[in-house]
């Protein structure tokens, strides 16, 4: 099937073309250009903006459901939920829990990602801080080992993208070595690191960090710490959660500027995300979400966001300030190229058949996934 889309703007986002067209054959993006396009359109959107469908590499749950759930019915109704939201592109994040837990959550997860619903598995956890568990249960911390590596990396059977950890712990610069052999990400996050050991990840393979800022040391003057240590390294991609919770609009503007074309959003979203207010649950932990803030039950803290990587987009764009290119690259590209994925978030001949249709005010009209409308 062939199908020509033109529109007032789109976002490749290598490139603003205005106004500009894609030509799907397919399920793959043939050609676009800027201009008029070279016959009368199928679909004509002079007032909207088309850019690449979203990819959120950090996200928990949706639609009333969470991955740690590790069912397939579980699954489907999380990224359906998010897809209605543009995300055509996502890794099933899972929290800390027991080693027989976490393993039934993978091997339940893992089919799905061969028949393509998922991208890949993330592991934020085990091997945190105590100090900075946030939304995890402290009892269920750990310290890594080569063995549980090996172990977890066997059972995900090539299908883990990303481990979150931190790199004070015992043993986590030897993990971080041998995820990164095994073409894993290794991530800094809910960490108590100095600056000295957050740069020795950094050498020692570490690329990313994990919602920045939130669920680690702070900025200190004298001990400046992982976030100061991130900000520095040209090549680390920093996660940073647009939804004026996480993060004050002036951290996350100076954390964008600091880091360009180096930091991507993400949702990091549990289960009410799409539904609302309510009681739910995040791994082992009860979480009560109240005016669209989700928090532990038990003393409050943070536990993830109720954000779609749509609403990350607006806020990034008309609340913080950020161009429109930079917002949605942050939101395609970026997490594409941070998970190793080919041929998602952008727009360019042989990249998959995704796409978004944005309004005036940045609100999802359309979905294309492989180049099929959603419903």
């Amino acid at each position: 099937m062939s199908m020509l889309i033109s529109a007032g703007r789109v976002v490749t986002p290598a490139r603003v073309l205005a106004p500009g067209w894609v030509l799907v054959e397919g399920d793959r993006v043939s050609d676009v250009q800027q201009g008029l396009p070279p016959r009368p359109p199928d679909l004509d959107l002079p007032a909207d903006t088309v850019v690449p469908g979203y990819v959120d590499a950090h996200v928990h749950g949706g639609g009333g459901e969470r991955f740690d759930a590790g069912s397939a019915d579980a699954a489907a109704t999380v990224t359906r939920t998010h897809l209605r939201h543009g995300t055509t592109t996502m890794t099933a994040s899972l929290v800390t829990a027991a080693p027989e837990s976490l393993e039934r959550s993978i091997r339940g997860l893992v089919p799905l990602v061969d028949e393509g619903l998922l991208a890949g598995l993330h592991l934020e956890g085990p091997w945190l801080s105590p100090g900075h568990a946030g939304a995890h249960d402290p009892a269920l911390l750990t310290v890594p080992s080569v063995r549980d590596v090996e172990g977890l990396l066997d059972v995900a059977g090539g299908h883990l993208r990303m481990v979150t950890l931190a790199p004070e712990l015992p043993g986590a610069l030897e993990a971080i070595r041998r995820l990164c052999a095994a073409g894993v990400v290794a991530a800094i996050g809910h960490t108590d690191a100095t600056y000295d050991q957050a740069r020795a990840a950094l050498d020692a393979g570490a690329a990313v960090g994990t919602h920045l800022f939130n669920a680690m040391r702070g900025i200190h003057h004298r001990e400046p710490g992982p976030v100061t240590a991130l900000l520095e390294q040209p090549d680390a991609i920093v996660e940073l959660i647009a939804d004026g919770v996480h993060l004050h609009p002036a951290v996350l503007r100076l954390a964008a500027t600091r880091k360009p074309h180096r930091w991507a959003l993400v949702t990091d979203a549990m289960a009410a995300a799409g539904v609302g207010d309510g009681d739910y649950q995040l791994g082992a932990m009860a979480v009560q979400v109240r005016d669209g803030v989700a928090r532990l039950t038990r003393d409050g803290a943070i536990a993830g966001s109720t954000l779609t990587l749509a609403a990350a987009v607006r806020f990034a764009v008309l609340t913080v300030g950020l161009p429109l290119q930079d917002a949605v690259r942050a939101a395609t590209a970026t997490p594409a190229t941070m998970l190793g994925l080919d041929a998602v978030g952008s727009l360019e001949p042989g990249a998959r058949a995704d796409l978004v249709v944005l309004d005036a005010d940045l609100e999802v009209r359309r979905v294309l996934r492989w180049g099929a409308w959603v419903g």
